[in-house]
């Protein structure tokens, strides 16, 4: 797994947080056009992060903790009007769902899981706090899935073939096919295939997040979910991990960073060695 110090997740979600409303159909833009900022993309995946690696026994309480500590002191981050509404309400019950919202916050259960299977649990965690449909809940694990696959270096035609396989995703249209008549949809089933397919065409992380942001459409949270899994894969440019570090606050930085030793730790050998004297 490689030791990146930013969350692909995170980098999407700035990178494509000023073409959400203005949206471009091409991949010739500014990365980093003026107001370029987190979302709330980047504060429930940070959420998730903080829920690893604060509880080991992954209870669903203290994930709507987490949820609901984190994203009360960023009141402001653009969440969608029902999931803010389950954020600051007294009753935090799941809502049947089948927003992106669980797929953009994913992320940090693929690089935490020790096995594939883990990795899917965790994910149906994830999204049925709110996201409880059955296509919120399958968005939710194919990402977590793409993550885990590739960190493990599986090859792009082997998550191609297993998410075909098991989620029904067709990621057979190319981005030039389908931007052109995409619009705006914030639906798993209209978010998270196209989001895939940019990480199967990309062949450098810049270019992944390029092709996730010229469709259109919700791009903060295509490129977050493009970029999560394009992280497992590329180098983030030394550039653009100072920019988007600069961009969070010491807080949320925090946390990132924190996730990111966790996890290299849990994974590594010297890890897997402290664990086994613990037995």
């Amino acid at each position: 797994m490689r030791n990146e110090r930013m969350l692909g997740a995170v980098v999407g979600d700035i990178l494509g947080s000023m073409y959400e409303w203005n949206n471009v159909k091409t991949t010739e833009f500014d990365l980093f056009p003026k107001g370029s900022s987190f979302t709330d993309d980047t504060i429930m995946t940070l959420a998730v992060a903080l829920w690893l690696i604060e509880d080991n026994t992954h209870s669903v309480d203290k994930l709507v903790n987490c949820m609901l500590r984190l994203g009360k002191r960023y009141p402001s981050a653009g969440y969608g009007a029902r999931f803010s509404k389950w954020l600051f309400s007294q009753e935090h019950q799941p809502y049947n769902s089948w927003g992106n919202g669980s797929a953009m916050r994913v992320s940090p259960v693929g690089l935490f899981a020790d096995t594939l299977d883990e990795a899917l649990q965790l994910a149906e965690l994830t999204a049925s706090v709110t996201h409880n449909h059955p296509e919120g809940i399958k968005g939710a694990q194919a990402v977590a899935a793409c993550v885990f696959l590739c960190t493990k270096g599986k090859s792009k035609e082997f998550v191609k073939e297993y998410v075909t396989e098991h989620f029904g995703y067709d990621l057979n249209r190319s981005i030039d096919e389908i931007r052109p008549n995409y619009t705006y949809d914030v639906s798993c089933q209209g978010s998270v295939p196209i989001a895939i397919r940019a990480f199967l065409e990309g062949d450098t992380f810049a270019r992944v997040l390029r092709l996730a942001v010229s469709v259109g459409g919700d791009s903060d949270t295509i490129a977050c979910i493009a970029g999560s899994i394009a992280a497992c894969v590329y180098r983030i440019p030394m550039a653009v991990e100072e920019k988007c570090n600069d961009i969070l606050t010491e807080e949320l930085r925090d946390i990132m960073l924190e996730f990111l030793r966790r996890v290299w730790l849990k994974h590594s050998f010297v890890g897997r060695v402290l664990r086994l004297c613990r037995l």
